[in-house]
């Protein structure tokens, strides 16, 4: 789909001149001097219609530079004000569903475990019988009422109630609840609890990736983009989708070797620019960066070829990596001599199973004591539940062959548990008078073939 933009001739050369945007350096291109209408003249601006392809830009056509209009060259035209809008003349505002507002009459009567008066039989009576509801009487003043716990004068006597469809209880039967003043108060309706901000995603920044673009050529401009957003796959979908179209309508198609050579040459600057925005971005984020994004972004330094700011970087961000991780490592050593300390072979067993980095190694002499501690609490007079916990968590660490239980408890759970985890833990084999099983093999991890991406 062809686009309009303004463009200025810079030179002339026989029936071919050349052009730029108006006002910048790119984009910049040839064409006919016979599409500009009374003949290009260096300097002047023009309206041009273009098509931008992956090997270029091609100018459709050319047209006159819009100017002043001729029926007000001093741009004198008055202008008319507009009216200020005006509301209707009438506004209707609906009364808010419910009851609306509690009153303190209603607290009152309903701690009393009352309905409100205007809801009670006797205020539903005829001028005949008593005061209407438009009438209430007069009610005595604070001073003069009955303090609490004393007796209150007596009521006449209600007629029988009858009973809601469904419903088995009056209100007097069902349980009173407390004064207001004691019950918790909601909080404001503006006031909202903040929730924990977790760790965040590395922010995007597109420094690198702008300066590369504004230093390449216009046919090199649109393969740059899609090597950008997808890597080489990206240009070869672009490529064809292109030609599927150009065959449509009936356009030359385009070169897909050129347009992959041109790809192959602009990858390792695409590759280096989209890594130095996302080591910027890790950079600037500090400790609020995950370990896991930060790793990945060191380990991906791997696959780019650097250069001297890149390798600034990189080393920053090597650096910030490794302090991090020597201090998960020095809070988990912590934890861990905490719990062989205070005896907490659960919490021992966690930490050995999960340490903060698969490069984190247990010492020997923690892997001694640890071995020792769960070796004793093993033992035939320990509780059932716990000593399946026990063995189930052991079965998951490092350490689990090394470690010597003393003993059975006499359970049926017990001993399925000790069956089962036999070939984790030999010496439960032992105990259980059954042949010492071999070593698990190694576990073969099976990884997907590595492909060439642009990050």
């Amino acid at each position: 789909m062809s686009r309009r933009i303004e463009i200025e001739i810079t030179s002339l050369s026989g029936d071919l001149a050349t052009w730029r945007a108006a006002g910048a350096k790119l984009p910049k291109g040839v064409l006919q001097a016979s599409l500009v209408p009374g003949g290009p003249v260096i300097g002047n601006v023009y309206r041009a219609d273009i098509e931008q392809y992956m090997e270029g830009i091609e100018v459709l056509s050319v047209t006159a530079p819009k100017t002043a209009s001729p029926l007000d060259p001093k741009n004198e035209r008055v202008e008319r004000i507009a009216e200020p809008a005006k509301g209707p003349d009438v506004v209707v505002t609906y009364a808010p569903k419910g009851r609306g507002p509690r009153r303190d009459g209603d607290d009152r009567d309903r701690d009393r475990g009352a309905r409100p008066a205007s809801k009670r039989p006797s205020a539903r009576r005829d001028s005949k019988d008593g005061p209407t509801t438009g009438e209430r009487p007069a009610r005595a003043p604070r001073g003069e009422r009955p303090a609490d716990g004393a007796p209150r004068p007596e009521r006449t006597p209600r007629g029988p109630r009858s009973e809601r469809p469904g419903e088995g209880e009056t209100r007097n039967d069902r349980p009173s609840r407390g004064p207001r003043s004691d019950r918790p108060g909601r909080p404001a309706s503006g006031a909202r609890s903040e929730r924990p901000q977790g760790p965040q995603q590395p922010p995007l920044t597109t420094i690198h990736r702008n300066a590369l673009l504004a230093t390449l050529s216009p046919e090199q401009l649109p393969v740059a983009e899609q090597l950008l957003r997808g890597g080489v796959p990206a240009v070869r979908a672009a490529v064809e989708l292109q030609n599927k179209n150009a065959e449509a309508q009936g356009r030359p198609m385009v070169d897909a070797t050129t347009i992959e050579r041109i790809a192959e040459e602009l990858r390792n600057r695409t590759n280096l620019a989209l890594w130095k925005d996302r080591a910027g971005g890790a950079i600037g984020a500090g400790r609020e960066l995950r370990l896991r994004d930060l790793r990945a972004v060191v380990t991906s330094a791997k696959t780019v070829t650097l250069d001297e700011e890149a390798r600034v970087q990189l080393k920053e961000l090597q650096t910030a990596l490794t302090a991090r991780v020597e201090h998960l490592r020095t809070q988990w050593n912590e934890k861990l001599e905490h719990a062989i300390t205070a005896k907490n072979v659960k919490e021992a067993l966690a930490l050995v199973a999960r340490p903060p980095d698969v490069s984190t190694r247990l010492s020997a002499d923690a892997a001694v004591r640890v071995v020792a501690l769960v070796s004793e609490s093993l033992s035939a007079d320990q509780d059932s539940k716990t000593w399946n916990e026990i063995v189930e968590l052991a079965a998951d660490t490092s350490i689990r062959r090394n470690v010597k239980p003393l003993g059975i408890p006499a359970d049926e759970s017990s001993h399925a548990v000790a069956v089962h985890n036999a070939g984790a833990i030999p010496e439960l084999a032992k105990l259980l008078g059954m042949r010492v099983p071999p070593p698990p093999p190694p576990t073969r991890i099976v990884r997907r073939p590595a492909t060439r991406r642009a990050s």
